[in-house]
């Protein structure tokens, strides 16, 4: 009996935290991503000096109450889930454990609790949330153009790379020391910022010469922006097409299965977590976790 109720205990907990799909479910997560938001918040008012010099103790209680909050959410996810290690090293589990830490390891290292900012990471639960993650299909094709590309960008980068060797390396000789250029590393940072067009202005030629060729260097710099674009813009038009025809073939089959294979892209599915193996996106009407066999309501 004293199991069962140890059992029951478990899955109502298990419901509250890690599905957004019910009413308490989606109410936690809201509070959630509202004491992110509010944590953040509170770390970006105690650098502004002014404030936290008159707020400070303030600060520091509404820091340490929310890490505390957090402290309590986090041991509370390990304890719903049978197999806990699962939710520990996941990517959304180390998330948790990183933004818990911060404040705790500032008695230790003065400063550190300005790390409460990879809190921020946690906020990407509102995919989840507001069931978003079925309507990534235009982000996932991005990453497939920028993958697809990668061999394209790598080749392109390192043509930029030994352009700015050598035309820092020119620079320094025709420059020299006496206009800024004090040695070849410093040049070739020089050649960076000009190429990518963001001219911090820290140093500038002054010879006829060298003004010749930052010209040339900063109008180079509008076409090196322009290549790597235009490469992943071609891959993502052919992903995107290739996709449409997969998602009309898809339409036209309604029984058909439940993700493509070419895109991994599942379709109706909702946020519920299996306690046991901690997956999620399982299919509306499953009873059954996809991964592990185990049930998914008790």
């Amino acid at each position: 009996m004293e199991s069962n109720k140890k059992h029951t205990w478990k899955s109502i907990l298990h419901e509250v935290i890690y599905e957004a799909d019910t009413p308490s479910g989606k109410l936690f997560d809201i509070l959630l991503l509202v004491f992110i938001i509010l944590s953040i918040v509170l770390v970006m008012l105690e650098s502004v000096v002014s404030i936290d010099r008159e707020y400070h103790r303030l600060l520091y209680i509404g820091e340490w109450i929310v890490t505390i909050l957090f402290s309590i959410e986090y041991i509370l996810r390990i304890v719903s889930v049978k197999k806990p290690f699962k939710y520990i090293f996941s990517p959304f589990g180390i998330i948790d454990f990183l933004s818990t830490i911060p404040m705790y390891l500032s008695f230790f290292f003065v400063g550190s609790q300005a790390l409460v900012t990879l809190r921020a990471l946690r906020l990407l639960r509102v995919f989840r949330i507001l069931k978003l993650a079925r309507y990534l299909g235009a982000s996932n094709q991005l990453k497939d153009s920028i993958v697809a590309s990668r061999v394209k960008i790598m080749v392109f980068l390192f043509a930029v790379m030994i352009s700015s060797v050598i035309f820092g390396t020119i620079m320094y000789l025709v420059e020299g020391e006496a206009n800024g250029f004090d040695n070849i590393p410093k040049s070739v940072y020089w050649c960076v910022v000009t190429l990518t067009t963001v001219g911090f202005g820290d140093i500038a030629p002054q010879t006829a010469l060298g003004q010749l060729i930052t010209t040339f260097i900063m109008i180079l710099g509008y076409g090196i922006i322009a290549v790597p674009t235009g490469i992943v813009s071609a891959e993502y038009v052919r992903t995107s097409q290739k996709a449409d025809k997969e998602n009309e073939a898809l339409e036209q089959n309604k029984n058909a299965a439940v993700k493509l294979d070419n895109d991994n892209i599942k379709v109706h599915l909702n946020s519920q977590h299996c306690d046991y193996c901690n997956v999620s996106n399982h299919r509306d009407n499953a009873d059954f976790c996809y991964n592990c066999g185990h049930p998914l309501h008790h």
